[in-house]
Parts: C-alpha cells; sequence; structure tokens
C-alpha cells in the first residue's frame, strides 16, 4: 500500500487507516485482538492508526502502547494519531469539551498511554460550543511547540468550525474525519469535502460501510445500494465491500478501517487498486444520490 502526504504540510500516511473507534464493543482479550490486527495492519501497509481518549472503554491506547513496548515494530514506521473533545460527564452522558486544561491533559495522557514521545496527528472531536476559539487555539499551540504533536487535525467539524479555528492557529489543520458513506454523502453536497481539498488536505472517513449496513444491504436504500455495487464490482473481481471503499477512495478520502474481520481489513486494504471509470462511478453516484 502506497503511502500519500495527509496535507501539503504532512505528514505521509497510509491509505487505509486503522481506527479503534468501536473497540468497546469487541469484549474481552483486547490484547490478543490488538497484537493480531496491528500485526496483519503492516502485513498489509497500513501503518497509521487512529486512537481516542475515550476509545475503548479509555484502555485500548495503554494496550497499544505495552504491544509497541514489546513490539520489533519501530516508532518511526508508524503513524499515530490521537483525539480528545468528547468525554464523559459525571452523569455518564457524553459532553464536548475544547478546554485547554483538557487538551492539555488529553495529550500527555495519550503520550504516556501509547508509550510515545510525540503525537504525528492530535484531533479535536467535536467542537465544543462553549470553548473560546482563542484559548483552544492557544493549548494547540502550546502541545505542538513542545513537541509533543506534530501536526493538528479536527474530527465531524463544519466548514464554519473548521474555518474559525483555523483563523486563530498559526499551523495549518491537516485534515478534517467525517462520516462518509454511500448510506450518507451530505459531506459531499454540503461543501465540507470541498473545503478540506482547498486546505490542500485529505479527509479521513470513518464508517466507510455505514456501520455494515451497506454490507448486509437488507432493506430500503441499503439494499439498493449493496445490488449495485455487486452488479459493478463484478466487472473488476471486487466485492462489494471493496467496490464501495473504491468508490469513496476515488473522492480523495481515506477509509477508517475498525473491524476485526481479517477479511474486511484486506478488503480495504486492497481497495486502493480499484479504479471505478466515470460511468460506473456515477452510476453508484446516483444510486446513493436517489436511493
Amino acid at each position: 500500500m502506497k503511502k500519500i502526504l495527509l496535507s501539503d504540510s504532512g505528514p505521509k500516511v497510509s491509505e487505509a487507516i486503522y481506527g479503534f473507534w468501536r473497540w468497546e464493543d469487541f469484549g474481552k482479550d483486547t490484547a490478543k485482538k490488538l497484537e493480531k490486527v496491528v500485526n496483519l495492519c503492516f502485513e498489509l501497509g497500513i501503518n497509521t492508526f487512529d486512537h481516542a481518549d475515550i476509545y475503548g472503554g479509555s484502555t485500548v491506547e495503554s494496550e497499544f502502547g505495552k504491544f509497541m513496548k514489546n513490539s520489533s515494530i519501530k516508532r518511526e514506521d508508524l503513524i499515530l494519531f490521537s483525539k480528545c473533545g468528547v468525554k464523559k460527564s459525571v452523569t455518564g452522558k457524553e459532553i464536548c469539551d475544547n478546554s485547554p486544561k483538557y487538551i492539555i491533559e488529553s495529550v500527555n495522557n495519550s503520550l504516556k498511554n501509547l508509550q510515545t514521545d510525540y503525537l504525528d496527528i492530535f484531533l479535536l472531536n467535536n467542537s465544543d460550543y462553549l470553548a473560546d476559539p482563542e484559548q483552544t487555539a492557544m493549548a494547540l499551540a502550546e502541545v505542538v511547540n513542545s513537541g509533543k504533536v506534530k501536526h493538528i487535525g479536527v474530527a465531524n467539524f463544519t466548514v464554519f468550525q473548521h474555518q474559525l479555528l483555523a483563523s486563530y492557529l498559526t499551523k495549518p489543520i491537516v485534515t478534517n474525519h467525517i462520516e462518509m458513506n454511500l448510506m450518507n454523502i451530505s459531506a459531499l453536497l454540503d461543501g465540507r469535502l470541498d473545503f478540506i481539498k482547498q486546505q490542500f488536505s485529505k479527509p479521513l472517513a470513518w464508517s466507510p460501510l455505514a456501520g455494515g449496513d451497506i454490507l448486509e444491504g437488507q432493506v430500503g436504500k441499503a439494499s439498493v445500494l449493496n445490488a449495485k455495487l455487486s452488479h459493478v464490482g463484478k466487472k473488476y473481481d471486487a466485492n462489494i465491500e471493496q467496490t464501495a471503499v473504491a468508490w469513496l477512495m476515488q473522492l480523495g478520502t481515506l477509509p477508517i478501517i475498525g473491524s476485526l474481520s481479517e477479511d474486511r481489513i484486506k478488503n480495504v486494504a486492497s481497495a486502493a487498486t480499484i479504479k471505478l471509470p466515470r460511468e460506473d462511478w456515477y452510476d453508484i453516484y446516483n444510486v446513493a444520490v436517489n436511493g
């Protein structure tokens, strides 16, 4: 798998990225599962990993750090993302927090848990309506200037939220993690995708298979998409998942895969080799728009 620049200022990442968002749902034996997944990713050329302080019940970063400490994989051979911004309140409900205190604490905790001296990218996960953008930007500048973070990113920001934060920063925002799949192409239609590209960056697409709905294709739009992807994919000896991910990648997006399935990880890794001609790309697009 090729390594490509995420933005004009870096870093170089794999064309597909592995993320640990859903790992809280995967039960016990986290260490064994993580070792298997990370080793498979490296075999396939995926060297970029997406973390957050809350993923896996706030345990995955620590397990990843333990694995890397005992692994022969060198730190310079992988790209590590982490993020903060969504956390549980004292009542157990999710809230957003972009305060300087939380940002700096989260970066320090992620470095400790991942057993690394730096994060390649640190992202704000959702915009906090109550945050002072200038104070947020100052905290981000602090972690960059200290060498703890190489690059800054965001996740789930609108165009205006992205612009607002960027206006207070001297360092570029190198990516925006957005939900993007054939069941939800809103980022393509509302300008987010265009704006990210205007910043000479590449977006990361989380939930590229709509949480598995496209693969299952049982009812409604998912069923129609499933049939169309199956029909188009046969022309290129590709399955439904490979075709759906290839469609996304031709938009310049980098898919984030979070499955434990070896086959699904391989499907995403191999999708980069599939190039759909315009006729077939727009044939799929029309189903995504019209259902």
